[in-house]
């Protein structure tokens, strides 16, 4: 108010000047001395309502967006004048503001159900280890309801093992609402500028019964097999012989025909039995036991072994695996072997190499034989396309290969016949048995 007089003062002295200096009668003079400085009041005044009011109105609005209030608006915002300008953009901003809290209210609202009805149990621990949050499946788990789980410890809901384990981690546990084997997984979150940690437990008893008893119909089904096989011939020359036997008139070759059966009984049983053994070898792969193995000092070792075919080694970068040596140059014997194998029907030739690829160690066996016919059974314990073959030697790779935290693939290769064989170890694995890979 007071820049508003000041600003009127100059115009205002010259005035009063003007009309008491002037000729005119005393009357006059206070007539219009009065009449100038009323006016002059109510123009400050007017001036003053021009400049505070719209500052007002933009300063309640910015108060209700503080306050979460986005349904005030301002209607003389103008877009003619700076202030105008701003209160449009005002109005503007709680538009947004507005409709990303209904967007962020609907996804809450929609979470809040997936995790209601989720059927796996969720647990939210704050960072003093109390319970803040706890889903419909974790209260059925507990079997507590939600007001009487709030502010409660880990340790008196039977959840300290489960809060304490390394994710992903099995826990075999019994609680109220459940018992059997769980998932546990954890991972820890921000909320408020305090660190929380979310808790979930997946049930996985059905899943593992289910996959067990999957697993024992495809032994039962293997072991049958081949176990027939070897039986029914011994059974049916057992069945020969004892016929010779009880004929009273032996024939004459009695002795070669007995020497011959059970010759063949004999093979019959070896067999069962080499099979018999390589079934528990690939039922007792024994732990990951890491060390340093340089890469190139293993494939160098391995394509020196096979000497059937040529073996070819493109040298990749310098590389220390943090890895069980034994398990790993097994794998790869394997592989070459079989890339042998297959090289040997058509005259080709095995090529190894190594490189870093998206953040994996990938090492390449490849072979110029006919290729792949039937991918399906390629990882099933005991089958094998070969006469003399176990049918376990890449079902126990593709085991050591998991049991470093990687993968086994094998393909056809895109350009030119034969096979393609890739083994791919992280950088960086996690778990007591992951590979560590880094410059040597």
């Amino acid at each position: 108010m007071l820049l508003a007089l000041l600003a009127g003062l100059p115009g205002g002295v010259v005035a009063l000047l003007l009309i008491w200096l002037g000729d005119l009668s005393p009357r006059s003079q206070w007539t219009l001395t009065i009449l100038i400085l009323v006016g002059w009041a109510i123009v400050a005044t007017i001036l003053r309502e021009q400049v505070v009011r719209p500052v007002q109105t933009l300063s309640n609005l910015l108060a209700a967006l503080h306050e979460g209030d986005y349904s005030i608006r301002s209607r003389s915002a103008r877009a003619d004048d700076a202030l105008g300008l701003a209160m449009l953009e005002v109005n503007a901003l709680g538009d947004t503001l507005r409709e990303q809290r209904l967007g962020a209210m609907e996804a809450t609202a929609l979470l809040r159900s997936i995790i209601a009805e989720i059927d796996v149990a969720i647990f939210t621990f704050d960072s003093d280890g109390r319970l803040r949050l706890a889903n419909m499946a974790g209260q059925r788990l507990l079997g507590v309801p939600a007001e009487r789980l709030q502010g409660r410890r880990a340790g008196e809901l039977g959840l300290a093992d489960a809060l304490d384990a390394s994710p992903p981690h099995t826990l075999d546990a019994s609680f109220p609402g459940a018992s059997g084997r769980f998932e546990v997984r954890q991972r820890d979150f921000l909320q408020g500028g305090r660190r929380h940690r979310l808790l979930v437990l997946a049930d996985v008893s059905a899943t593992l019964r289910e996959e067990e008893r999957q697993a024992w119909q495809r032994l039962v089904r293997v072991l049958g097999h081949e176990i027939n096989n070897s039986l029914a011939p011994i059974k049916s020359i057992a069945a020969s012989l004892g016929a010779l036997l009880a004929r009273r008139e032996r024939p004459a070759d009695l002795e070669t025909d007995l020497q011959r059966g059970l010759a063949v009984i004999g093979a019959r049983t070896e067999a069962l039995g080499r099979f018999m053994n390589a079934y528990a070898r690939l039922a007792r792969l024994p732990p990951v036991r890491p060390s340093s193995v340089a890469i190139a000092d293993i494939v160098a070792r391995v394509a020196a072994l096979e000497t059937r075919v040529p073996v070819d080694v493109y040298p990749g970068p310098s590389l220390t695996i943090r890895a069980d040596g034994d398990q790993l140059e097994q794998l790869l014997i394997n592989l070459v072997r079989n890339a042998a194998d297959a090289s040997l029907e058509t005259a080709g030739r095995v090529a190894i190499s190594w490189a870093r690829q998206n953040g994996q160690l990938e090492v390449r066996v490849e072979d110029e034989g006919p290729g792949l016919a039937d991918t399906a059974n390629l990882f099933v314990p005991f089958f094998t396309t070969k006469p003399a073959g176990s049918g376990i030697g890449l079902v126990l790779s593709r085991q050591i290969a998991e049991a470093h935290g990687g993968a086994l693939t094998l393909t056809n290769r895109s350009s030119g016949t034969g096979c393609e064989a890739v083994l791919r170890l992280p950088f960086d694995a996690r778990g007591e048995a992951g590979a560590q890979i880094g410059s040597q």
